[in-house]
């Protein structure tokens, strides 16, 4: 039986064997902020499919595919779709293409998602910068075996999100007028959404924001030393918030919606690196 370890080299043969496009950034796209790689200088394009032994994205709004180009000058390569443990993935699988494009060069990462509003003061359409993650409801992507070359054992985890990624991002936010919340987010296993009792708890545990992504690829990010940063896109109030039940249609919108500003956001930080 082939190992996980076995299966990254594996794969990322495969895509090195497809091209020698060297990134520096690298994007994660959620939900209903897949189109911002359009406005990419795109140089290749890469599906998900076509790379052997690669997962294939199911989750709505996700196209299935790595985009290669530049954001102004710097190098990017964008996930237009990414994999989330519901889909029923091993947590490995979850974080594969992190470690892909951290092997294809990247040493900076934006990931970005759709999330409910814990915090009483954020509301949908605000974008909230991730300062902290709370990780402990789902698997840690690296137990088992260690990938030595990737990273050590036992990796710290006190500066998850990086200080001066954080700093720009606040920079930028401010000078192009974007209202720029800040915030701890927490991560769930989906696919079912959260319950009142549930939101109430995690409330109290200090999460600002809940989704089904994102916590688990900061930790392989951060264990193989890259600088990450989170912006999540507040699609609507948790559930015992809102009024009303939650729906995807209804996150797949919100993030339409502040995907102009989301997108300018991340062109200014990645143009000014």
């Amino acid at each position: 039986m082939e190992t996980a370890k076995e299966k990254l080299e594996r794969c990322f043969r495969s895509i090195r064997a497809k091209t020698d496009f060297k990134p520096v950034t690298a994007i994660v796209l959620g939900s209903g902020l897949g189109d911002y790689a359009d406005s990419m200088d795109v140089k290749q394009v890469v599906d998900y499919k076509d790379i052997e032994g690669f997962p294939v994205s199911t989750a709505p709004g996700h196209k299935g595919r790595f985009v290669m180009g530049y954001v102004g000058k710097v190098p990017v390569i964008a996930m237009q779709g990414r994999f989330h443990y519901y889909e029923g993935y091993d947590m490995k699988d979850v974080v594969l293409p992190i470690r892909i494009m951290h092997m294809l060069g990247a040493k900076r990462l934006i990931l970005t998602n759709a999330s409910g509003g814990i915090r009483r003061d954020l509301k949908p359409g605000d974008i909230m910068m991730i300062t902290d993650q709370i990780s402990s409801l789902v698997p840690s992507p690296l137990r088992g075996i260690n990938f030595d070359k990737l990273g050590p054992r036992f990796p710290d985890m006190s500066e998850i999100y990086d200080k001066s990624f954080r700093e720009k991002a606040r920079k930028c936010a401010l000078k192009l007028g974007i209202e720029l919340k800040e915030g701890i987010y927490i991560q769930t296993q989906g696919p079912n959404y959260e319950s009142p009792a549930e939101i109430r708890a995690y409330e109290k545990m200090g999460a600002d924001a809940v989704g089904m992504s994102t916590t688990v690829e900061a930790i392989a990010a951060n264990h193989m030393g890259m600088k990450i940063l989170g912006l999540s896109c507040i699609s609507n109030l948790a559930a015992g918030i809102s009024e009303n039940p939650l729906t995807e249609e209804e996150v797949i919108v919100a993030g339409k919606k502040v995907a102009s500003s989301l997108g300018r956001l991340v062109t200014a930080i990645i143009s000014e690196e």
